[in-house]
């Protein structure tokens, strides 16, 4: 971990500063087809939390040991792993939530947000440090798919976490439940999100003018 940054900073890194949905833009397809309704953007979120953390951890550990020249494959056979313990979990508890997302559960294992931060962090740092940089990247993660998850399911179903909210009256755009409505709502938060990052920037850009002031 850099000298200069803390646990919490490493942990609101993932939440903020390198959102891996709204800052770095990975993991689009998981992010597209898991957010039809918030339920299932949040057992996405959750299962990959899970992979990043228990991966992130076990290549900290390893990160000394596996040779250079096979470090990818050895991070896939990890990311592997942890992909089949939370597969099997979620068909033996959350069998409904298993079936819903599909196929999307063990493609976690070539999720590059995993990967990134494998080759990018839990490969360079500490296994506390490591530990929560998945915690924090699996928060941010889970945070941006669920919202755009909402927003998807108010607009296309009339509900929110399977809660009609509208009533029988409403008449939902079902456009927002396919892919094509995901992409619109997607677009439209990340554009959102760096409307008010560049907000922030310019307003501490302006404190700091004033203070040298």
């Amino acid at each position: 971990m850099p000298k200069n940054k803390s646990l919490s900073s490493v942990f609101m890194n993932g939440i903020i500063t390198e959102n891996p949905t709204l800052r770095l833009v990975l993991g689009t397809c998981p992010t597209i087809a898991s957010t039809t309704s918030a339920v299932n953007a949040v057992g996405m979120g959750a299962a990959a939390t899970f992979v990043l953390v228990g991966s992130n951890v076990v290549i900290s550990l390893l990160r000394n040991i596996i040779p250079d020249k096979v470090r990818i494959p050895a991070f896939i056979a990890v990311i592997c792993t942890f992909v089949t313990i939370v597969q099997m979990l979620m068909q033996a508890f959350f069998d409904e939530l298993y079936q819903s997302l599909g196929v999307f559960i063990p493609l976690i294992v070539v999720n590059c947000i995993i990967l990134a931060r494998a080759e990018a962090f839990a490969s360079k740092n500490g296994v506390l440090a490591s530990a929560v940089d998945g915690i924090g990247m699996g928060c941010g993660f889970t945070l941006a798919i669920t919202v755009i998850a909402i927003i998807r399911e108010i607009i296309g179903n009339g509900t929110v976490f399977g809660i009609n909210i509208f009533g029988a009256g409403y008449e939902p755009m079902l456009l927002m439940i396919l892919a094509p409505g995901g992409f619109l709502v997607f677009g439209g938060v990340l554009a959102i999100s760096n409307l008010i990052t560049e907000r922030v920037k310019a307003k501490k850009k302006d404190e700091k003018g004033v203070i040298h002031a």
